[in-house]
């Protein structure tokens, strides 16, 4: 299977048409490079609301993101089947249940359609936009195996992670929307770490780019990279595709679920296997003075 992860610059896109359109070419590039599995970044379609609502402050354009949630992630759905690849659309500010919760829809060519919400908001999310934490994790059936959707913030919790890989999946898709450089490295480094301690495949795509023209993703940092496990048959420092520092494009790598299987079978190392049995007590010790001999 090949995936294209896309660091997606953010740019001012006035309608879901212009969105779609702009999607559409991109899609284009990548299927033509082979991409079955492609991932957006968080809050990449948040543009429309942002461009919709600038000049009325982040919650407004948080607001016109999830009033247009619909309709951004039926274009979605149309783009994956015209294109035939499956799509994680980034995700979405959506209203469920008189709340605000941040969704991630992957769409299948067949139009069908799953969902994953965000487990663990960040601070500027919960206290600034009022998006209120969902979750539970959960893995997707896909034809090439079990599937898990860890979106940015929660990425950074081995827990949520780890109840993925023990639900089965052998790849992680992480869409990520920093604004600072250490929002980016917590990022990439949670990946690389999850990868290695799974022994799977992680990958992260993420919001690149200035818009000083709106308030809620003016700031976006970050780089696409796809990780896997550092051990027998994969590259020595675990990068099997990495894009440069806040820079557009896409990264694409080819990966076989076989290979994660034979790596925690026969791996230097059985992270998978050998991950603890939680919770892990810790006891806590004084300094005694030494016996006398």
């Amino acid at each position: 299977m090949r995936l294209a992860a896309l660091a997606w610059k953010i740019e001012r896109t006035p309608s879901v048409a212009a969105f779609a359109d702009r999607l559409d070419r991109t899609l284009a590039e990548v299927a033509a490079r082979g991409a079955e599995l492609v991932l957006l970044p968080e809050y990449a379609p948040v543009e429309v609301g942002a461009a919709r609502a600038a000049g009325r402050g982040a919650r407004a354009e948080v607001a016109e993101a999830a009033a247009l949630a619909p309709a951004l992630e039926d274009a979605m759905a149309a783009l994956a089947a015209r294109h035939g690849v499956w799509l994680l659309g980034g995700s979405l500010p959506a209203e469920e249940d008189g709340r605000l919760v941040n969704r991630a829809t992957l769409f299948a060519p067949d139009r069908r359609r799953a969902v994953q919400r965000k487990c663990t908001m960040t601070r500027f999310e919960a206290e600034e936009w009022g998006v209120a934490a969902s979750g539970p994790p959960q893995v997707v059936e896909t034809p090439w195996g079990r599937i898990g959707v860890a979106i940015c913030y929660d990425a950074e919790f081995p827990p949520i992670v780890r109840a993925m890989t023990r639900a089965g999946a052998w790849l992680v898709l992480v869409p990520a929307c920093t604004d600072t450089e250490a929002g980016a490295t917590r990022v990439t480094i949670s990946a690389r770490a999850r990868a290695i301690e799974n022994q799977g495949v992680v990958a992260v795509a993420p919001t690149v780019g200035d818009a000083p023209w709106c308030e809620s993703l003016d700031t976006n940092r970050g780089r696409a990279g796809i990780y896997g496990p550092a051990d027998r048959g994969f590259p020595a420092d675990g990068i099997l595709a990495e894009g440069p520092a806040d820079t557009p494009g896409a990264v694409i790598a080819a990966l076989d679920p076989a290979a994660i299987a034979a790596v925690r079978e026969h791996g230097a190392v059985r992270n998978h296997r050998d991950w603890p049995a939680e919770p892990v007590a810790c006891a806590v010790v004084v300094p005694a003075a030494p016996v006398p001999a």
